[in-house]
């Protein structure tokens, strides 16, 4: 008869201290390339977006590859390709954050591209008449309502930085997943382990969107 044994897993201060270094691993890792990733990927849809002789075409050529290739294989070739190709040596959790970095900044490039230009043309237009510059328009009118009207889905994107952290694990970064195979290569209890590994992340994503969500109410939903 089958038994669950979640017990084996909490009763343990060892596995508990693990899933905990885990969470704090996934945590860093997610704030540190998300906000890598949103300035490397607005400079990215600004240069798109402006079509800036050939840097708008070269950005245009990586979003598209970036968003068109799979992260493991983004996370391969950063890891074992680049050391290779250019002869360096960095921790394994350095290569993480670059491929995550590299990843998202795709995905948030098309976001924020696609914001600057849902901006209405009576604004522009009435910029323009106003002898406003590209600057001023662009800081004044368009950034402000871009990011007002894209943070759902910036939101979005940042959490799903945290749901594929777990990915990493296949590179030896002690985040949450790789945290509970180690568990699971201890007590063999598969079940227990990835429900418990599922709770959390479920868990932890609400949490994530509550803060944005409450950071976004205080301080640019004022503005909406």
């Amino acid at each position: 008869m089958f038994e669950l044994r979640f017990f084996e897993i909490y009763r343990s201060s060892e596995y508990v201290n693990l899933l905990f270094d885990g969470i704090l691993i996934s945590t860093g890792l997610t704030i540190t390339a998300g906000i890598a990733g949103f300035f490397f990927a607005f400079l990215l849809a600004a240069l798109r977006y402006w079509k800036v002789v050939i840097f708008g075409f070269l950005s245009a050529c990586y979003i598209d590859f970036i968003r068109n290739t799979p992260l493991i294989v983004q996370l391969f070739f950063v890891t074992f390709g680049l050391p290779l190709l250019l002869g360096y040596v960095w921790p394994f959790w350095c290569h993480a954050l670059l491929a995550l970095t590299i990843n998202f900044s795709g995905y948030f490039a098309e976001i924020l591209r696609s914001g600057f230009e849902s901006t209405p043309k009576g604004q522009l237009e009435a910029a323009s008449a106003l002898n406003l510059n590209k600057y001023i328009t662009f800081k004044k009118i368009i950034l402000p309502q871009t990011i007002i009207k894209m943070f759902p889905s910036l939101s979005s994107q940042f959490i799903f930085i945290f749901l594929t952290t777990g990915i990493i694990s296949e590179i030896g970064v002690t985040e949450l997943t790789h945290a509970g195979l180690y568990i699971d290569s201890r007590i063999f209890r598969s079940f227990e382990i990835f429900i418990t590994l599922t709770v959390l992340y479920v868990i932890l994503s609400l949490i994530y969107k509550s803060i944005l969500e409450l950071i976004f109410k205080n301080t640019l939903g004022k503005r909406a």
